[in-house]
């Protein structure tokens, strides 16, 4: 099959699958489409928003849709990097015998990740980053395709440990989730209060997802539009020629060449699902505000000013 009809094929799924995720999740359209680009260009979200927006029903629904094994941590003070990874027990035998932890799954929902300390985060970035995770000396792989959705809770951050920037920075997305509206809150209410079932078709498997992947990354991109993401996470830093007043003014760090390096990606990802053949600027600026609004670190005068992240990347447009 040839790539123009691979996409075209990735085009007609990609709709079928956001058909089987409304049956349960109601609006938050913008979000879902995120995590799913994010998916197919192969990295992992932070979402970050209030209890009870549906971020586990949302993240487990998109999980059954894709035919993908889903596992739930949930983080606390007291949680080991053991708990999270698993750890060798003696059998009856007296031999060595290593229990996989929840990590051994296709898709991870770190719940509240910030809530606990960073010896257990840093155990889930290893796996993030490397696919892999090492026990007691040993290697071992995870299955493939692999990802990791981390959640946050924006309003209690008493006795939380906030994740450090370089941890940050591993995730693709940082996703915020809104309050529904009215209308949709009212579908929220009536459906989640009755007695209906509904019935996830898979979609995808593992292994369409893995070549879909590959599709994504051979997509051509033309010179101007990589010059114009690089360019983009330039202007972030403060101390570059190109970055205007407001970011001198307002900005402490800028983002890193990962930024561009997932810019470029998830843009090529959101060309694809809307039946492109090649991203354009629009498909950059498209992804813009959630792969850059973790990557900047805004100074006190910005936090005093109330000038939020999104004012900063849209005066970089």
């Amino acid at each position: 099959m040839s790539d123009v009809a691979a996409i075209e094929q990735f085009v007609k799924k990609y709709k079928q699958l956001k058909t089987e995720v409304a049956k349960v999740i109601i609006g938050q359209d913008l979000v879902i489409d995120q995590i799913l680009i994010s998916i197919f260009s192969g990295g992992h979200s932070l979402l970050i928003g209030v209890p009870g927006l549906a971020k586990t029903l949302m993240i487990n629904t998109i999980a059954q849709a894709l035919g993908l094994d889903f596992k739930r941590i949930q983080f606390t003070p007291d949680l080991m990097p053991s708990d999270i990874l698993g750890s060798e027990i003696l059998d009856e035998s007296r031999a060595f015998k290593f229990v996989k932890g929840p990590i051994f799954a296709n898709i991870i929902l770190a719940d509240e990740i910030n809530r606990t300390p960073p010896k257990t985060q840093s155990a889930l970035l290893e796996a993030m980053q490397e696919r892999a995770v090492t026990v007691a000396g040993h290697h071992y792989e995870l299955s493939l395709p692999y990802f990791v959705l981390a959640t946050q809770n924006p309003i209690e951050q008493e006795g939380t440990y906030p994740l450090p920037e370089a941890q940050l920075d591993r995730f693709m997305f940082a996703i915020y989730l809104q309050y529904p509206s009215f209308k949709e809150e009212v579908q929220v209410v009536k459906t989640t209060t009755s007695d209906d079932q509904v019935k996830i078709n898979i979609i995808f498997s593992g292994q369409e997802i893995i070549d879909f992947q590959h599709l994504i990354r051979r997509i051509p991109v033309a010179d101007n539009v990589i010059e114009y993401a690089v360019s983009m996470v330039a202007k972030t830093r403060p101390d570059s020629d190109t970055a205007s007043e407001m970011i001198k003014n307002y900005i402490d760090w800028g983002a890193g060449p990962r930024a561009s390096q997932n810019l470029i990606l998830s843009a090529k990802t959101h060309a694809a699902i809307n039946g492109k053949f090649s991203p354009d600027i629009e498909d950059v600026q498209a992804v813009a505000n959630s792969i850059l609004r973790h990557r900047i670190i805004k100074n006190y005068k910005a936090e005093a000013e109330g000038i939020s992240e999104e004012q900063i990347i849209k005066s970089l447009f």
